[in-house]
């Protein structure tokens, strides 16, 4: 009989021993689940954004900065550029706001600049392009360049950016609370998609954080994202 006992406690203690680790092990995967499914969710709203979608004439562009290679538009650059030139040249835009700081590279020219010199060399008349030579992330990019369509009133602004980038900058620019506005986007040649996805699920979830912030009040974080 007391052996009996002896074995049932000893099994007891075994299974509460047990359980800490069970529950760690729950944890640890329901935690893996949800991010697989947070994952999911944000790379289908990434390569859900609707490419084909007609674009209306608007008073102006806002091409969103990227990396300039020893001062000159790096090839991704180039595309959004060469996109934005069309746009401009077919006459669905009077003006192009060019947004983006210095990099922390080595350039000596913002990528406002960097930009202007590219589009001038291909035609564009100075008067045209509105820089707006600040910004250090997609957030102040469009905020920014928001002001600057302010002080020209220009109200009817087309986004001009990438296809993986265009669902967050459509979120951004509601939240700054653009209207009426555009998102155009184009598909890239040169860049990594695997890469570029990767990293834009990683700037979109600290949006999403953001968000939530700027929604309680507490001022936006500065991020290169």
């Amino acid at each position: 009989m007391n052996t009996a006992t002896g074995r049932r406690s000893r099994s007891r203690k075994r299974t509460k021993k047990r359980h800490p680790w069970l529950l760690l092990f729950r944890v640890v995967a329901w935690t893996i689940c949800a991010g697989v499914f947070w994952c999911g969710y944000l790379l289908w709203l990434i390569n859900g954004f609707p490419m084909d979608k007609q674009l209306v004439k608007a008073d102006a562009g806002i091409v969103l900065g990227a990396a300039l290679w020893n001062d000159v538009p790096s090839p991704a650059l180039k595309e959004r550029l060469d996109f934005a030139y069309r746009l401009f040249d077919t006459g669905l835009v009077d003006k192009l706001i060019l947004s983006g700081g210095l990099d922390n590279n080595g350039s000596v020219k913002t990528e406002a600049e960097g930009m202007r010199d590219y589009l001038i060399a291909k035609g564009i008349s100075a008067d045209k392009l509105l820089l707006e030579n600040k910004a250090t992330s997609t957030y102040e990019n469009l905020s920014f360049s928001k002001s600057i369509a302010e002080q020209h009133k220009l109200t009817d602004l087309i986004v001009i950016t990438h296809d993986y980038h265009a669902a967050r900058s459509k979120e951004i620019a509601k939240k700054l609370d653009f209207k009426p506005f555009q998102v155009a986007a184009t598909k890239s040649k040169v860049l990594n998609p695997v890469y570029n996805e990767s990293r834009e699920v990683l700037a979109f979830t600290k949006w999403r954080l953001d968000s939530l912030l700027l929604a309680f009040g507490i001022p936006y974080s500065d991020s290169s994202l």
